[in-house]
């Protein structure tokens, strides 16, 4: 797989009313195409900033950020974008919702027949065709998440970004969740960033784990390779002695760094 996101010497800093505040310095990394990578750090490591950098809705103050060898100056329908709000339009239906970002991508090039059919399609891939007429109101919060993933695979993203997308919600609803994003990930070939402090799911849906240290000035303070067949299952891999010592691995880092901020 060849590089397909390429983060080069990233600074980010913003002006505040206590002066210069540095959020990430000196970022260095590259995604594969197909490769699902996630971000994870205790709360001000700068996971979201890097994230919105990739999404183009963060500029970097130097450095370079690149997908598919070009620069990214600004948002772009090849990066498609989960928040852990779910940002519905209430006074659309789930149906209504899909097809406003179909309609903004695909518009000006496919009939309305053909839209409407994209939409069609990306609620049947996440499980929601019985509910596509329903409003957010009448759904549950797990519903209302995977209206926004068929959102956002339905403008057939190069590259979708994950802002702990499944972070509210309860655990048995978030681990089949978990198991439904792997599903369409693998279906879709979409390159992966994902947000979480969730170290059980940064093990269990990622090729890579890119680890922040803490901020300000956060900077990556490691990256892990998961080697883990797929396709996975939580249960499966309860027991596997792999997955217990990639856990422990990051979560040493994490109480590393809790520590370090304790003293």
């Amino acid at each position: 797989m060849e590089k397909f996101v390429s983060i080069e010497n990233i600074n980010v800093t913003f002006d505040t009313r206590g002066g210069r505040y540095v959020a990430l310095r000196d970022i260095d990394l590259q995604v594969r195409q197909g490769e699902f990578v996630a971000l994870i750090g205790h709360s001000g490591c700068g996971k979201s900033t890097l994230l919105n950098v990739i999404a183009g809705l963060q500029s970097p103050t130097s450095g370079v950020a690149l997908c598919a060898g070009r620069e990214i100056a600004g948002p772009g329908p090849d990066r498609a974008v989960v928040f852990q709000n779910h940002s519905l339009l209430p006074w659309l239906t789930c149906f209504g919702n899909v097809y406003l970002a179909v309609e903004r991508v695909f518009g000006a090039a496919e009939e309305r027949g053909k839209l409407k059919q994209r939409t069609r399609d990306a609620l049947a891939l996440v499980g929601l065709t019985a509910a596509e007429h329903k409003y957010p109101s009448e759904i549950s919060g797990g519903m209302k998440q995977r209206v926004g993933i068929a959102r956002a695979l339905a403008m057939q993203p190069k590259v979708l970004l994950l802002d702990e997308p499944l972070g509210a919600l309860d655990a048995l609803t978030r681990a089949q969740l978990q198991e439904e994003l792997m599903r369409l990930v693998a279906a879709t070939g979409a390159t992966t960033v994902m947000v979480t402090h969730d170290v059980d799911e940064a093990v269990l849906l990622s090729d890579r784990i890119v680890m922040m240290t803490n901020g300000p000035a956060a900077t990556i303070g490691k990256v892990l390779s998961i080697d883990l067949p797929r396709p996975r299952r939580h249960l499966d891999l309860t027991d596997n002695p792999e997955y217990i010592r990639y856990r422990a691995e990051v979560l040493k880092f994490l109480y590393d760094r809790k520590a370090a901020i304790a003293a």
